[in-house]
């Protein structure tokens, strides 16, 4: 009997520790919301997702209005506003609150109108070696205009990375508009969410010139934002998608830790 006595106790006493453990890992678990970049989608954040959601946290990729697999409503009149609305409304309509959001390359244009339009809903946003715009500037006017070999038909771009004949998932067309429409960064809310820079830095490249001659580090540093670094090409999610999650969760967490 005691023995039997003994057992149960020691039962018990496990199930409260699960619990416990259980409902500290909600406490901790995150709500992110992922945005792509230039002619990409959802799908090229798919792998550091699944990480992000095997540590219990809920992971929303937006896929961008003609682009990934919305590519069939790509149209000339689509903007970067479009794409702002695109955001803005996963996270309305998802009834998301302390969102940590998170832009890639052309991504940063939209988050920064996601963050001056909605900051009360973010927690953390994050920047992966994204456009870093000022109020008022498109993206066009941080890279010069298109690069060299881009094409512009009936309203759409096509880059040089994209294969029309390749393989789905693969990059698309993007519309132009997104890329000459300017972008507000005004609102004195926003000024108050936790920012992170990120870039990604490749092996043979030193951090210092990077440092020197990257725009977005620059005025990531100018506004008081933390500033990282991530050894990775361009689509270093791809590359390394288990640091990538990895360095989500630890941006956040410093972030706490320094409240």
């Amino acid at each position: 009997m005691k023995h039997s006595m003994k057992q149960i106790f020691l039962t018990f006493c496990l199930v409260l520790t699960a619990l416990s453990l259980s409902a500290e890992q909600s406490d901790k678990s995150l709500t992110v919301v992922m945005v792509h970049g230039a002619t990409a989608g959802g799908w090229e954040w798919k792998p550091p997702a699944k990480f992000l959601e095997a540590d219990g946290h809920d992971v929303y990729r937006v896929t961008l209005t003609g682009l990934g697999e919305r590519y069939h409503l790509a149209s000339a009149e689509v903007d970067l506003e479009t794409h702002i609305e695109d955001v803005v409304n996963v996270i309305l309509f998802e009834d998301l609150h302390n969102v940590v959001l998170t832009g890639h390359s052309y991504g940063g244009m939209v988050v920064t109108g996601v963050l001056n339009r909605i900051p009360e809903r973010l927690s953390h946003v994050i920047y992966f070696d994204a456009a870093v715009p000022e109020d008022g500037q498109c993206i066009y006017d941080l890279f010069d205009g298109p690069p060299s070999g881009a094409k512009v038909v009936d309203g759409l771009v096509h880059f040089g990375w994209g294969d029309p004949d390749g393989p789905f998932p693969k990059n698309v067309p993007h519309p132009e508009k997104c890329f000459t429409q300017p972008v507000s960064y005004d609102n004195p809310t926003a000024f108050e969410v936790p920012v992170t820079y990120v870039a990604f830095v490749p092996e043979d490249q030193s951090v210092d010139e990077r440092a020197k001659n990257d725009k977005g580090w620059k005025v990531a540093e100018s506004r008081g934002w933390t500033v990282r670094t991530f050894t990775g090409h361009h689509v270093a999610q791809l590359e390394n998608p288990r640091g990538i999650a990895s360095l989500i969760e630890d941006a956040v967490a410093n972030d706490e830790n320094s409240k």
